[in-house]
């Protein structure tokens, strides 16, 4: 006879009381998806790197009237994930989202960075930004030296991806003026 295991969905409310009440460590990184917990990976030295440049890249070419940069905080996805990117393109606001983490329709960009996570973010994260309407996600592999722009989100993921290379520059649909060349990301 199979034995069946129920699982306990938690909600980003309940999320948030965990993480008040102190279950969570202080340095224990964790975020909720499809309302799961996850450990999410440790931060090594490429992965930090490329983030930086990114930060250094975008931040040189985007005013504070036109979007916010932000680096490795919560989006409010939906009632059951509230993943931490990378970095994402916020559109402003003048609480700086005090009164709530961002939402989708808050999001003009979001990029995931991966090293050991590759296959888990486009397997697990990734459609989930789909669902929760996330306009384009950019998915910089660090091992195969790419960034995948996913675009188009449709409720089983999205319609339209482009993988772009070395001699490559990529530009963010809300903010066409913005260009990344993905050879800066990838200095060695």
């Amino acid at each position: 006879m199979a034995i069946s295991l129920l699982r306990k969905k938690f909600t980003v409310q309940t999320f948030a009381q965990m993480a008040e009440q102190g279950i969570f460590s202080p340095d224990e990184r964790v975020e909720l998806l499809a309302g799961e917990i996850f450990e999410m990976g440790k931060i090594g030295r490429r992965h930090a790197a490329a983030v930086r440049r990114l930060l250094q890249i975008l931040s040189r070419q985007v005013g504070e009237d036109q979007a916010w940069l932000d680096a490795q905080n919560p989006i409010a996805l939906d009632d059951y994930s509230q993943p931490q990117p990378d970095l994402t393109l916020l559109r402003p606001r003048a609480d700086a989202y005090e009164g709530g983490h961002p939402r989708p329709t808050d999001v003009l960009l979001l990029i995931e960075v991966a090293d050991t996570t590759l296959e888990s973010d486009r397997t697990v994260k990734i459609p989930l930004d789909a669902q929760g309407g996330i306009s384009e996600v950019w998915l910089v592999d660090l091992n195969g030296q790419q960034v995948t722009a996913y675009r188009q989100p449709q409720a089983d993921g999205y319609r339209l991806l482009q993988i772009y290379g070395a001699g490559d520059v990529v530009h963010p649909l809300a903010m066409p003026e913005v260009e990344v060349a993905i050879a800066s990301l990838f200095p060695h």
